[in-house]
């Protein structure tokens, strides 16, 4: 992936601007988005924003931001997702009316319940009734378009006048990027964009309203915490939502050592701290180990930095007992909780409530506790012989041909499968790892990695994805906006042939109900026929491998992924895995309902 395949990748074919004569209300308001630094904009075309998107091309010359074609508005919002995984930086995503926010009401979700910093721009047909063309205009148009997504946004509007869009744009962005961080919504009245301008307005100075700092805890609050922690026998830290700054990093490393604290960390977010260091307490999991339960419950005091699902946590550990810890609480995010979604789960016992963002009071409490903060010192992967016996695939052998196909080379895994173990792969840096979809949403993990592959441009990180054969199916246009900007990237999908998932469910309900396990197939196989997800990719412009049937031929496959990725190719490998989860989230994703 040479430095000039990357650039002139996303910058072909850039036209030369022209302003033609006038100004329009959507030159202003494309004017303004440049001015806050947008660098790209991920859309699928729409007649609602039909003024904007000429504006963007022939006022803008198609150059910051620059459009990024998508073949389905979910993919969109996913790009700009899996972008700000790995910057923790908006990307802009528009969308087509009522329908196309519709179409990506699941993405929204899914950075919504990863708090994470989206700008989503929509348009509706004129408001004004008596401007709306016959038939297409009025079901293209809606009353209230935001509260589509009203649930899981932060802030949405819908500003009728250029001045009012300025300001509009300008606060969905530092609402968006405000702790804890998630997706706004503007929505954009076509007669505004095409409204005929006297001249162009003047714009405001968007360097005076960038986002506020987070709050910091207040030093009486951090006091009390650190006098627990220093005073706990058996002190445990779970990080959670976190940052991926490398100082950050190194100063939670700090905090567990002065400590001596045990750390867990989640495969629902991104790395948070060193798998193989010595505190690190058991592999980690979407559920607890039975290991990791063990841990929780033998803590005497807890330090929770934003970790997700605190109560749920504290029940798999202590089961129906009274929660046996002191526990302290570092998070912001019950002011994003509503009655609409419950994606702030339960309601966890505390002693302690730190309201900031985890990174200013891990700085707080080491300075607190007199603790120096080192430069970690990370790891490479190394290579991991690779069995050559003949036979099925299972995931950890993709893992292990994955860590030799590297030959140590850095990798930034932007998504992970349901049967993923955490012990199949160590996190030595925070963009080892970047975390899971957020919301659940099935179909997300191709948008996430060509966004994650986007933000890597010019890193020496591979992206890279392992991803299952549903998400992938249901998300697999997506990667035509890869091939089209010429992102490199590797996404080896882990086909079981299943929505396998749903076949575990139904064998648990019919062990339950005394009824025939071997039905539990029945609607779930992707089967006759097999999709040939290779081919599919290969249909896109995209390198496609596979399938790998053999464990022989798993090796070279993933080699040669690699090797065509440096070279600046966006590969899919299809692999044949045998099908199964780890006990560990077996049992949490089938657990009895109560």
């Amino acid at each position: 992936m040479s430095d000039e395949s990357r650039e002139v990748g996303l910058r072909r074919d850039v036209p030369i601007a022209s302003t033609g004569e006038g100004a329009w209300g959507s030159d202003a308001i494309a004017a303004l988005l440049r001015d806050m630094d947008i660098p790209y904009v991920l859309l699928n075309p729409g007649s609602s924003y039909r003024g904007l998107h000429d504006s963007l091309v022939n006022y803008l010359g198609n150059e910051r931001p620059q459009m990024l074609l998508v073949l389905h508005e979910e993919h969109a919002v996913a790009i700009a997702h899996g972008y700000a995984k790995v910057t923790e930086q908006p990307l802009l995503a528009i969308v087509h009316s009522n329908v196309g926010l519709m179409h990506a009401s699941m993405a929204v979700y899914n950075a919504w319940c990863d708090r994470l910093p989206v700008l989503l721009l929509g348009a509706t047909g004129p408001v004004d009734a008596a401007r709306r063309r016959p038939w297409i205009d009025w079901i293209h148009t809606s009353r209230d378009q935001g509260a589509l997504v009203r649930g899981f946004v932060k802030w949405d509007d819908q500003p009728a006048s250029v001045a009012a869009a300025f300001e509009s744009l300008l606060r969905a962005k530092q609402i968006a990027q405000t702790a804890p961080k998630g997706p706004t919504y503007v929505c954009l009245d076509v007669t505004l964009q095409e409204e005929k301008l006297p001249a162009m307005p003047k714009r405001p100075d968007v360097t005076r309203y960038r986002a506020p700092d987070p709050p910091r805890a207040a030093p009486e609050l951090v006091a009390r915490a650190a006098a627990m922690l220093r005073e706990a026998a058996r002190p445990l830290l779970l990080m959670g939502r976190v940052s991926r700054s490398v100082d950050a990093w190194n100063a939670r490393v700090a905090l567990a050592e002065a400590l001596n604290a045990r750390v867990l960390t989640d495969l629902k977010v991104g790395a948070a701290f060193p798998t193989d260091h010595p505190l690190h307490a058991a592999p980690p999991g979407v559920f607890l180990t039975p290991d990791a339960a063990a841990v929780v419950r033998d803590a005497d005091v807890i330090l929770s930095l934003d970790w997700v699902d605190l109560a749920g946590t504290l029940k798999q550990g202590f089961g129906n007992d009274d929660v046996g810890a002191r526990v302290i609480q570092v998070s912001m995010d019950q002011v994003l909780h509503n009655g609409i979604n419950m994606d702030h789960q339960g309601l966890p016992p505390t002693d302690l409530v730190l309201f900031c963002d985890p990174e200013s009071a891990v700085v707080d409490l080491a300075r607190e506790i007199g603790v120096q903060t080192p430069a970690y010192s990370a790891v490479r992967a190394t290579s991991t012989p690779v069995s050559s016996q003949r036979g099925p695939i299972s995931i950890g052998m993709v893992a292990d041909a994955l860590r030799s196909a590297l030959d140590g080379r850095d990798a930034c895994l932007l998504h992970l499968p349901l049967g993923w173990a955490g012990d199949m792969w160590h996190f030595r840096h925070p963009l080892d790892f970047v975390g899971s979809d957020g919301g659940g949403g099935i179909g997300a993990g191709p948008g996430l990695t060509v966004g994650g592959a986007i933000a890597l441009l010019g890193a020496a990180r591979l992206p890279v994805s392992i991803l299952g054969d549903g998400d992938y199916l249901m998300g697999a246009t997506a990667f035509w906006t890869a091939a089209n900007a010429r992102v490199p990237l590797l996404a080896i999908v882990c086909n079981n042939r299943s929505f396998f998932n749903d076949e575990v469910h139904q064998e648990r309900v019919a062990k339950t109900r005394g009824r025939p396990v071997e039905n539990r197939w029945i609607g779930q196989r992707i089967d006759d026929p097999a999709p040939d997800l290779g081919m599919i990719a290969r249909a896109q412009g995209l390198h496609g491998i596979g399938p790998v049937t053999d464990a022989t031929a798993l090796p070279q496959a993933l080699r040669d992924a690699v090797e065509a990725v440096v070279q600046g190719k966006a590969v899919v490998v299809d692999v044949h895995v045998q099908p199964g989860y780890n006990p560990a989230m077996a049992a949490g994703m089938t657990r009895a309902h109560g």
